[in-house]
């Protein structure tokens, strides 16, 4: 019997990457049309970052998040929604100064990272159990912020996503569930590879990482760059689901830029069914994931 597997969008992202493909989502307005396009495309899950709709870079203002949430939720769009709260976990040291955040730096508290989330209340949102050397920055999420973090997410009636970049964070988010600080029967693990410097984007880091995760998880995984689709194809052969979208991945295929998410849906959608699986609907992934209705 086939499988019904959940496949998520993640449709922007943070990265400067608006420059590189004229398709990547800006405005609220953009953001929100183009997660409704990936759910009719076959995405169960639309993951959410918003941006400044005049630069184009990241942002965090709420206002951003409140349009893009109530334009999918007045469109009556079945998509189930999924906000990040990576953003304030960025640290760069001065140079001069190893202890001083440098400019670039962008730390807040769990009180800020999550504030959307709590006033938006979405199906889920995504908490980065994850320090680490990310690119050329770092990425710092202390075991008592993500504690404090998904005390507030939970409290909201929210589901975690415990997005992990390595085996040593598989670790961790698995004691916090062992601790019941993410007090979840079916807790959801995103396995996230190919990042610099995490795990890499191949079937034994998966299956690792797979095994590492407690036995009562849903557990989900992507690759970026041109790993996006053969990781679509790892994660369905290995029992669990899958993402792509344009935060991950701006390429249908070599050389050639994705019209939009809806294009990156619609091919991950083909690789799950011509591996004998079925694609999930928004109420299938409901079920799978203990999401109520």
């Amino acid at each position: 019997m086939a499988r019904p597997v959940i496949v998520a969008c993640a449709v922007t992202g943070s990265a400067d990457s608006t420059a590189m493909n004229p398709a990547v989502p800006v405005t609220p307005e953009e953001i929100a049309n183009e997660a409704i396009a990936a759910n009719k495309a076959g995405a169960a899950i639309a993951h959410i970052h918003v941006r400044n709709p005049e630069t184009g870079k990241a942002s965090t203002k709420l206002e951003y998040y409140e349009e893009v949430v109530k334009r999918i939720r007045d469109s009556g769009s079945p998509v189930i929604i999924n906000l990040t709260t990576g953003p304030g976990g960025r640290f760069v040291p001065d140079p001069a100064d190893p202890m001083t955040a440098g400019k670039s730096s962008a730390m807040f508290t769990a009180e800020q990272r999550v504030e959307h989330v709590v006033k938006l209340k979405p199906d889920i949102c995504s908490l980065d159990v994850a320090s680490m050397n990310f690119g050329e920055w770092n990425m710092v999420n202390s075991p008592a912020i993500l504690r404090e973090m998904a005390r507030m997410i939970q409290a909201a009636g929210v589901k975690p996503e415990l997005e992990v970049f390595d085996t040593g964070h598989v670790r961790l988010a698995a004691q916090m569930c062992a601790d019941g600080d993410i007090a979840d029967p079916i807790p959801l693990f995103q396995f996230c590879l190919g990042i610099s410097w995490g795990a890499p984007a191949s079937r034994d880091a998966m299956a690792l990482m797979r095994d590492l995760a407690p036995e009562n998880a849903v557990w989900a995984s992507f690759g970026i760059s041109r790993h996006e689709m053969p990781m679509v194809e790892t994660a369905t052969k290995l029992g669990g689901h899958c993402r792509v979208g344009l935060e991950d991945n701006l390429y249908i295929s070599r050389g050639k830029l994705a019209s939009g998410n809806a294009e990156l849906v619609e091919h991950a959608v083909g690789i799950v069914q011509s591996l004998g699986e079925d694609v999930a609907t928004a109420a299938q992934a409901r079920e799978i994931l203990g999401l109520k209705a």
